[in-house]
């Protein structure tokens, strides 16, 4: 069975592993020692804090398997994003360059700068390793979030974002990125994607342009990838754009991919979940939906497939699933199906 535990200590070596398989322009996890077991203290200390408000709690989570006890995948949520360190993004607007004498009229897309997005929260860090990419398994290491925010809601903000990777060679050649490399940074993709997963974002307040950039004076590789996702990543944005997901305009500064925004409560899959009291039953039966706990410090989350009471307000489980959920008859679950 796989299940989905917060993040130990003794998960290091396989969140390393992770880091590596994910490859370049997964900025959220560098493949550096200090930073990845900075981040699992950072997760552990979070799930402990009591908190009143969304402040600087990330919460990095873990796909086990438990027949082997080998880690297929990562998800984790940021509470409020830019409390520490500044959330950069680039804005997309208009310029219109008018002259009524000469009858002309131009219109002209503009990319600017900004911190539009400092305290919201986010969802980020997915990566499921290729063999256990089958069946439920992407859509449940992704959608569990969703029950995470709806069950400790006061624990994150009010808009949730995500910022989706862009295009990008295997090799770490960015369109977007070689052009403003060219004329501002001086430095390639890889390396500008490794300091800002290591939290090194001085260099890009020092750096970057500090007036708009106008899209059309861009080289049409760049242009053609604004607002694109990688290959790998588009499974991942057609899940979100069907809870609710959009993208207003604002796009990551290094790939120029999407920033999509969704407000928490309008989460299709926040609305649709569904808080229930367990009832342990012997029989195998029901249909497939992801099920967790309502337990932060012990959370434990799975795909299980289950019978629902809606009048009495019932989750049938198996012993196996409650066992592996951490929970008995009469404890409460959150389930959402599939």
């Amino acid at each position: 069975m796989l299940v989905i535990r917060p993040i130990t200590e003794t998960d290091y070596p396989a969140l390393m592993q992770i880091a590596h398989d994910s490859g370049i322009g997964f900025t959220s996890l560098p493949t550096n020692e200090d930073i990845l077991r900075k981040r699992i203290d950072h997760s552990m200390a979070s799930f402990s804090l009591e908190v009143s408000k969304p402040g600087n709690e990330s919460y990095l989570l873990v796909m086990e398997d438990t027949e082997t006890g080998e880690v297929v995948g990562t998800s984790g949520l940021e509470a409020a994003v830019g409390q520490e360190t500044a959330f950069y993004s680039y804005q997309m607007g208009k310029v219109v360059h008018s002259s009524k004498e000469l009858g002309i009229h131009n219109i002209v897309n503009t990319l600017t700068l900004c911190n539009h997005y400092t305290g919201s929260a986010e969802i980020c860090t997915l990566f499921l390793k290729n063999k256990a990419r089958g069946g439920n398994n992407g859509r449940v290491l992704s959608r569990f979030r969703f029950l995470f925010l709806a069950e400790f809601m006061d624990r994150f903000s009010k808009i949730v974002i995500a910022e989706m990777r862009g295009v990008s060679s295997e090799t770490g050649v960015s369109p977007f990125w070689e052009w403003l490399q060219e004329h501002f940074f001086g430095i390639d993709f890889k390396t500008a994607d490794y300091l800002i997963g290591t939290g090194n974002k001085t260099f890009i307040a020092e750096l970057m342009p500090r007036h708009p950039i106008y899209i059309s004076l861009l080289s049409q590789e760049a242009q053609d990838v604004i607002g694109k996702v990688h290959e790998k990543t588009l499974p991942a944005l057609k899940l979100l754009e069907r809870e609710g997901f959009t993208n207003q305009g604002c796009f990551d500064i290094f790939d120029a991919g999407p920033t999509v925004e969704c407000q928490l409560e309008k989460i299709e899959s926040v609305k649709n979940s569904l808080r229930l009291q367990v009832k342990i039953t012997e029989e195998f039966s029901g249909t497939p939906h992801i099920v967790c706990n309502t337990q932060l410090k012990t959370f434990r989350a799975t795909e299980a497939h289950i019978d629902v009471d809606h009048e009495n307000k019932y989750a049938m489980l198996t012993h196996q699933y409650a066992s592996a959920l951490n929970v008995k008859e009469g404890d409460y679950v959150r389930v959402l199906s599939l």
